[in-house]
């Protein structure tokens, strides 16, 4: 399966080559809508005049860094708050996994080490976590075994809970409903 997100087709495009996109548009994949979440990676490219690896952008200057990311349309509706944490998760994969983030996940061997590696990246709880291991499951067919397991209810068939069950405009509409579920359901059992 590949990336079928309504975004434009160049924006899918670098998500279904560039695991470093695809790791950026999951970490930025909060307070913002998806599109914008994971149009970005592409727009990111755009303004530097290629397509960056992680090396560069832990290295980078972080000043020009955010300063990129706020320039309209903003990356992201925080974008200072964004570009750091983007640059940290880049820094822990230029350290940790030579420069590549498909290094985070080709090796991991069970689904309970791929979710353990991606929860001790900044900025990602069970919840994100979890839907990256199902992201990686469902669109990048990265499937140790437990990976279902790992991404708990993101991880099952047909749940339309996430980015990773969007594959056509009625599978968004699918996902958006449960979010909005998932909210007012939050919602209820905070006032109750």
């Amino acid at each position: 399966m590949t990336f079928s997100l309504p975004v434009p087709t160049e924006a899918n495009d670098l998500l279904n080559r560039d695991p470093l996109a695809v790791t950026l548009g999951i970490v930025l994949d909060q307070q913002i809508t998806l599109e914008k979440a994971f149009t970005s990676p592409w727009v990111l490219a755009q303004r530097l005049g290629h397509e960056p690896t992680a090396t560069e952008i832990a290295d980078f200057d972080q000043e020009r860094l955010i300063a990129i990311f706020a320039e309209p349309p903003a990356l992201h509706r925080f974008p200072k708050a964004m570009a750091v944490r983007a640059q940290e998760v880049c820094r822990i994969i230029a350290d940790e996994y030579d420069g590549d983030p498909a290094n985070l996940w080709w090796d991991a061997k069970t689904g309970a080490e791929l979710y353990r590696r991606i929860l001790a990246l900044p900025g990602f709880g069970k919840q994100k976590a979890q839907i990256f291991v199902a992201l990686l499951g469902k669109l990048y067919d990265v499937r140790p075994e437990g990976w279902r397991e790992a991404a708990g209810g993101y991880g099952e068939e047909g749940s339309y809970r996430s980015v990773a069950d969007i594959v056509d405009a009625e599978s968004l509409g699918k996902v958006r409903a449960y979010k909005k579920e998932a909210k007012a359901a939050a919602r209820a059992a905070k006032e109750a």
